[in-house]
């Protein structure tokens, strides 16, 4: 009999799902997509949850195919502003690990049951005893279920199965973004993650795997119906030239565009329902620490739905602090996230001025190793 249900199979939901077959528990593993996504989504993994997947086996398997980036610079255009120093930090992993997030879920998918895909979960409602769930397949019959326990790990599309939409802080940012993973060459910076703080709003390069690097542009352009696909690509080439990367720009071939939101639900358990990932805290992707959130709150939940399990009882204590450790981590990563994109908004001259003094002085010494700890995840409460 499946004794924990996890609803979405992204990198957070596959991550508990495998660490509750390796104490275990049978789980059963959900996934609306018919196949595994793509894309460009999220792509670093931080020093905490390197530390915290070591014991399962899956922090060898990320690093083998990861980068490591042990710096990153914040440039305004071939200037230094100042220098964020990952190796300099008293870490088991003193560095930021990137993969593209697709690949992530495929090292996590190798230590986890197979997902049923194509499985849209459409109801969500806890009972005293159970949850009962609803799940539609196209061309069958809906299939109604009473399941022990239930995790909610679908991402920001699945929230509103747990949550009612004015029942959680929401802020919607007015900045948009241009992103793409561009094929660039091993250089001088090939394993530095730069932050220019341009006048004309931020642009964000990345190190990835196989001599690539993830480009992330502030997009003056307003939100349109139609915004076509090579809008997007001669936007983003514009803003790279613009900020100095015209060879950069020349290998674009596809762009998206995003919006920034900040949601952070106040509570992550209703009885037999429990919500992690983006479905309980979206954070501004400017700054990375969304998707590591998610991998915490699985790591930290693990144990404690495994002790339900074999106990038959709710370890009430553990639960409350674990929920009071993940909110608490979901606000300062927000904050956090929230500063950065603040930064790196378009500014006048004598505002770009003003910002680069302030970026100046946070980076310095004795500032800069607490802001690098900071950016680390540092911040984090602990699963």
């Amino acid at each position: 009999m499946v004794e924990v249900l996890v609803v979405g199979a992204g990198p957070v939901g596959t991550l508990l799902a495998a660490e509750l077959v390796r104490r275990g528990v049978d789980v059963r593993l959900l996934e609306r997509r018919a196949r595994p996504g793509g894309g460009t989504r999220a792509i670093g993994v931080h020093a905490p949850v390197l530390a915290a997947l070591e014991e399962s086996g899956a922090t060898e398997r990320l690093l083998d195919a990861a980068r490591r980036v042990p710096r990153g610079e914040a440039r305004a255009g071939s200037r230094i502003l100042g220098i964020v120093r990952f190796d300099h930090l008293s870490a088991r992993f003193p560095f930021v690990a990137t993969l593209p997030q697709a690949e992530t879920e495929a090292v996590l998918g190798g230590l986890a049951p197979a997902p049923e895909r194509g499985a849209d979960v459409t109801v969500i409602r806890p009972r005293p005893t159970g949850v009962d769930v609803t799940i539609a397949r196209p061309g069958r019959a809906d299939e109604e279920l009473r399941a022990p326990l239930v995790v909610l790990a679908g991402g920001w599309s699945a929230r509103h199965l747990a949550f009612r939409a004015d029942r959680i802080p929401t802020t919607t940012y007015r900045d948009r973004y241009l992103m793409s993973d561009v094929p660039v060459g091993d250089g001088a910076d090939a394993d530095i993650a730069v932050v220019n703080l341009a006048p004309s709003g931020v642009l964000e390069s990345f190190p990835l795997p196989g001599s690539m690097r993830r480009m992330v542009a502030w997009d003056a352009a307003a939100v349109q119906a139609e915004d076509s696909a090579s809008a997007r690509v001669q936007r983003l080439k514009a803003a790279l030239r613009a900020r100095g990367e015209a060879s950069v720009a020349d290998a674009v071939v596809t762009a998206t565009a995003f919006g920034v939101r900040r949601v952070c639900a106040p509570r992550l358990r209703h009885g037999r329902l429990l919500v992690i990932g983006d479905a309980a805290h979206e954070v501004s992707p400017i700054g990375g620490q969304g998707m590591n959130l998610g991998l915490l709150d699985a790591v930290g939940l693990a144990p404690l739905l495994t002790r339900w399990v074999h106990e038959r009882a709710a370890p009430e204590e553990g639960l409350a602090a674990w929920e009071r450790r993940r909110v608490r981590s979901a606000v300062r990563a927000g904050r956090l996230a929230a500063v950065n994109t603040v930064l790196g908004r378009p500014r006048g001259a004598a505002a770009d001025l003003a910002r680069r003094t302030f970026v100046r002085g946070m980076l310095a010494p004795p500032l800069g190793r607490g802001f690098a700890w900071a950016y680390a995840m540092g911040l984090d409460a602990g699963p």
